[in-house]
C-alpha cells in the first residue's frame, strides 16, 4: 500500500488524484495492509493539526501482532492483516483454502496475541445447535433450572470446518454473529465484547458438507481465500520446523491486544475521515454488483458498510486518519466475493468473481 508524504488535515484531506476508468482496478498483489515502521514517512509536527487522530500506538501494535505470529507461519502476510483489520472492524472472516497451509495455525496465534478469552469448536456432522450456544439443565440441588453456557461464550471463536455442521447448527449462529447474545428458553444473553469469530472451510472434500447459505455468508465481513506457499516460503517452512516437529516456539507467542485495547482501537477506526464522494464511490461499486449482466445475485447493503469498515480498518493501520479510493479497492475483493453469484452462463465460460469484481472497479470512476 502506498502512503503519503504527508497527512492532510482531517477537514479537508488531499488525497492524491487517482486514474480513473479502465486504469484502475484491483491491484495483482494487496501487498501488506500493515506496513513495516520503517516504510513509514514522518510527519513534520508543524503539518499535523490539533484535531489530528494519534495512530502510532495502533499500528505498532498491528506490527507487533504480526511479528508474533511471524514466529511459526511462513507468508500469509496478507491474510494476518485482513485478520487484524477485521477484527478492529467489529467484523468476522470466514477462511477457505485447502488443508494443511496453516489456517487454523494462524487463527489460534491471533487469539495468543490477544489477552482475551479464546475457544475452538470443531463442527461435525452431529453436532446440535445447544452444543454450541448452551443449554438449560435442571438443578436437582434447589430444583431450578439454569443456562450452562456454550463454547461460543468467548472473546475469539475458532469454528474449525464450519460447512461439516448441518443447517440447524450454522443456523445458531445468525444471531450470535449478527446481534452478539444468545438467546435460550425466552431469555437473552449478552456476549463480552470483543467478540470475534475465524471460521474455515475447505474447498475439496465436499462429501459430507453443507454448503454455507447466503444469509450466513453475508455475516461475514471478509472471506479470505489462502493459497499454496510459494517455493520459497516452503523451503523457509522446512529450515524452520526441522528440530521443533511439535511447534513448541507456540509458546514464545506473546500477547500484544488487551480486551480494552481492542475497544480502544476499534473507536479510533470509526473515528477515521471518510469524503462524501468516497461514500458515493462505495454505493456505486455495490450499486453496480446488482444490475451487472454477468451476475445472478449482488451484493446487499451490509456489504457497502462493510466496505466502510474495513476501508477505514486499513487506513488506520496503514497509519492514516482517512480514507483514500485505494482503501476501498484494496478491500473489495475480500469483502464481495462472498456475496455475489454469477450466472451459470459465465460460470460455465470460466469466469470467477475477482474476474467481475475488478471489470466493476475498473468500470465506476474514481473520485479526485
Amino acid at each position: 500500500m502506498m502512503l503519503e508524504d504527508e497527512s492532510p488535515e482531517k477537514t479537508s484531506p488531499e488525497i492524491p488524484e487517482e486514474p480513473t476508468g479502465e486504469a484502475s482496478g484491483l491491484p495483482e498483489s494487496p501487498g501488506e495492509l500493515v506496513p513495516e515502521l520503517e516504510e513509514l514517512p514522518e510527519e513534520a509536527p508543524s503539518l499535523a493539526p490539533a484535531d489530528r487522530i494519534d495512530l502510532e500506538e495502533l499500528r505498532e501494535a498491528a506490527v507487533a501482532v504480526r511479528r508474533e505470529i511471524g514466529k511459526l507461519v511462513v507468508g500469509q502476510l496478507e491474510f494476518i492483516d485482513l485478520l487484524i483489520a477485521s477484527l478492529l472492524a467489529g467484523g468476522h472472516v470466514l477462511v477457505e483454502g485447502v488443508p494443511g497451509i496453516a489456517k487454523t495455525l494462524t487463527a489460534k496465534l491471533l487469539a495468543k496475541t490477544i489477552a482475551a478469552e479464546y475457544t475452538r469448536i470443531q463442527f461435525t456432522p452431529d453436532l446440535m445447535p445447544s452444543d454450541v450456544t448452551g443449554t438449560t439443565v435442571f438443578n436437582m440441588a434447589d430444583s431450578k433450572f439454569t443456562f450452562t453456557k456454550g463454547p461460543i461464550f468467548s472473546n475469539i471463536v475458532l469454528i474449525d470446518e464450519i460447512n461439516r455442521a448441518p443447517a440447524k447448527t450454522q443456523a445458531a449462529l445468525f444471531e450470535v454473529m449478527e446481534e452478539q447474545q444468545v438467546s435460550v428458553d425466552g431469555t437473552t444473553y449478552k456476549l463480552a465484547p470483543p467478540f470475534f469469530v475465524i471460521a474455515t472451510q475447505n474447498p475439496i472434500e465436499q462429501e459430507g458438507t453443507y454448503r454455507l447459505p447466503e444469509a450466513q455468508l453475508d455475516r461475514f465481513l471478509v472471506r479470505v481465500v489462502i493459497n499454496y506457499p510459494n517455493h520459497e516460503e516452503e523451503k523457509e517452512i522446512l529450515y524452520r520446523f526441522k528440530n521443533d516437529f511439535r511447534q513448541a516456539r507456540q509458546s514464545e507467542v506473546e500477547a500484544v491486544f488487551t480486551k480494552e485495547l481492542v475497544a480502544k482501537y476499534s473507536a479510533l477506526v470509526e473515528k477515521i475521515f471518510i469524503r462524501d464522494e468516497l461514500l458515493d464511490y462505495i454505493a456505486a461499486l455495490v450499486h453496480r454488483t446488482r444490475t451487472h449482466p454477468d451476475l445472478y445475485l449482488g451484493a446487499s447493503p451490509r456489504a457497502s458498510l462493510a466496505l466502510l469498515r474495513l476501508a477505514k480498518a486499513v487506513a488506520a493501520l496503514g497509519g492514516r486518519d482517512f480514507v483514500t479510493p485505494d482503501d476501498i479497492q484494496q478491500v473489495a475483493f475480500p469483502v464481495l466475493n462472498h456475496r455475489i453469484i454469477l450466472t451459470p452462463e459465465r460460470e460455465m465460460e470460466g469466469y470467477g468473481t475477482k474476474d467481475i469484481i475488478e471489470e466493476i472497479v475498473k468500470s465506476i470512476e474514481v473520485p479526485r
